[in-house]
């Protein structure tokens, strides 16, 4: 009786099976991996195990990473920055309980309103990144950016981006109320918040108080039934003060004048 022929695949050759079957560390670093199985006389379950936590922890990597990517956060200061005590109102409960992620699990919204330079977006940046950290998917838009996106779609393109929109994790919309937008705006941003409505979390940030929103979408007959949506399961907090940016510049320009 014949004994199986044994079949020697080149160093090449087990790379690109790796590859093909979707593992990315191992094919990358092959040799250094089978020699550290070698001198620690790993077990073959060992050595299973060894690549499953390579391969996973690499996954988690790139799934982070693509999510960062995707979400547009952009560059932002950290809450350890803010300096609570330069608002002359503020809800600080509702805003480090919003930082826990707690709203995440009840699809509840939180809306931040306050004047411009005042941390607002600064705070949703930060909401939205720890939600990137614990694993959710996350769109931070401002207001303009998504209203224009979903403006220049065809209405097939539309509906996916509408889709997109009602099945990310959280999504952001960032700056309602700094530019006027016509009837046709506040209907889509109708549509985003009706998609997501009792499903999934939403938070907005706004310069303007409720009652100027149909200055900023005048001519707009959906006003009223966007507000209930957005308000009807939803944290609001006012944050009032002067604007901390304008504060900053004041010191900066203070401290030029007292270098000359």
């Amino acid at each position: 009786m014949s004994s199986p022929a044994t079949t020697n695949h080149p160093r090449n050759s087990l790379v690109a099976q790796l590859e093909q079957i979707g593992l990315r560390v191992l094919p990358a670093n092959l040799d250094d991996f089978l020699a550290r199985a070698t001198r620690a006389h790993w077990s073959p379950l060992m050595l299973l195990e060894q690549l499953a936590q390579a391969e996973a922890e690499d996954r988690s990597r790139r799934s982070l990473e693509r999510r960062l990517r995707v979400s547009g956060i952009k560059s932002f200061k950290p809450m350890a920055d803010y300096e609570w005590d330069w608002p002359t109102k503020i809800e600080r409960d509702i805003i480090e309980r919003a930082l826990t992620l707690d709203f995440l699990h009840e699809a509840r919204n939180l809306v931040l309103v306050g004047r411009n330079g005042l941390g607002k977006t600064m705070i949703a940046q930060n909401i939205c990144h720890a939600a990137v950290l614990a694993g959710y998917s996350v769109f931070f838009r401002s207001a303009p950016a998504l209203l224009e996106e979903l403006h220049r779609q065809t209405p097939e393109g539309r509906r996916r981006k509408l889709r997109t929109y009602a099945n990310v994790g959280l999504l952001c919309v960032d700056e309602v109320g700094y530019l006027s937008f016509d009837d046709k705006a506040a209907d889509l941003l109708y549509e985003v918040i009706n998609c997501r409505y009792e499903r999934k979390p939403l938070i907005v940030t706004t310069n303007r108080p409720f009652k100027e929103w149909n200055e900023v979408f005048p001519n707009a007959t959906c006003i009223a039934t966007l507000l209930d949506r957005l308000l009807h399961h939803a944290d609001v907090t006012v944050i009032e003060g002067d604007s901390y940016r304008v504060r900053e510049s004041e010191q900066e320009a203070a401290a030029r004048r007292r270098k000359k």
